[in-house]
């Protein structure tokens, strides 16, 4: 049963050197709407009511290596697959090449910013049902596929080879680690999660929660603000917001 103090994703956030610019690019592929944000400036809303938030946060640090997770977006048939493309093409995106070869079914592409994302071919049996939005797929090991499963109290719906798929009971992304071999982490990432309580929920106590299940407070200059920022046990940042409103 899941805890009544169980905190929810609120957001995947993205460090940008031009917010405004890259929400636009996403709102155009994904078909979200754009929303002003207290903290970030600009948002997209989720589609449904198991989604998350996109939040692009302004950052004077330009990308360096891939980043620790991407889209897998989702296709109904070979045309949809094209027509994706297509429109992230026109929107600003890019090719990209991380070596997947001729033969790949998947299309490897980048945001104007460098942000990988693939375009999944139809007939994927492991995203079927999952939305638009397919997975989330990450470097990690088992343990912090554990630790997120915990965190967020989605169950495992893949665990072999050291391989690990969390995914909400309500259906939804799925949110995917490779297992070893880990790639060092060099910095702060571009990408991160934002947790938060329900609304009759308390903030140290999920911190707390989520210290016991092998995550750490970290400092990375944040100074006083009203979130915490935590690292998960492969040393990924994570910030755990105040309750959110009813």
């Amino acid at each position: 049963m899941r805890s009544r103090m169980t905190c929810q994703l609120d957001a995947l956030c993205f460090d940008t050197n031009n917010p405004s610019l890259l929400a636009r690019f996403w709102a155009g592929v994904l078909g979200r709407e754009l929303v002003d944000d207290p903290q970030a400036g600009v948002a997209l809303l989720p589609s449904d009511d198991i989604g998350f938030r996109l939040r692009f946060l302004p950052s004077q640090a330009q990308k360096t290596g891939q980043n620790w997770t991407h889209f897998d977006l989702t296709s109904t048939s070979l045309e949809d697959q094209q027509a994706t493309v297509a429109r992230a093409l026109e929107l600003g995106g890019r090719h990209l090449d991380i070596g997947q070869g001729p033969d790949a079914r998947h299309v490897v592409l980048a945001d104007p910013e460098g942000n990988e994302f693939c375009v999944i071919e139809p007939g994927n049996n492991f995203l079927a049902g999952t939305g638009f939005i397919g997975a989330l797929a990450g470097d990690g090991s088992q343990e912090v596929g554990y630790f997120w499963s915990a965190a967020l109290g989605w169950p495992l719906v893949w665990d072999q080879d050291e391989e690990t798929a969390i995914q909400s009971p309500h259906g939804g992304t799925k949110i995917t680690w490779g297992g070893p071999p880990v790639e060092p982490k060099t910095g702060k990432e571009r990408l991160h999660f934002d947790l938060a309580p329900p609304a009759d929920g308390d903030q140290q106590a999920e911190v707390d929660r989520l210290v016991s299940l092998g995550a750490t407070r970290i400092d990375i200059g944040q100074g006083d603000v009203s979130w915490v920022v935590m690292a998960d046990p492969d040393g990924r940042e994570f910030c755990v917001l105040p309750p959110r409103l009813p």
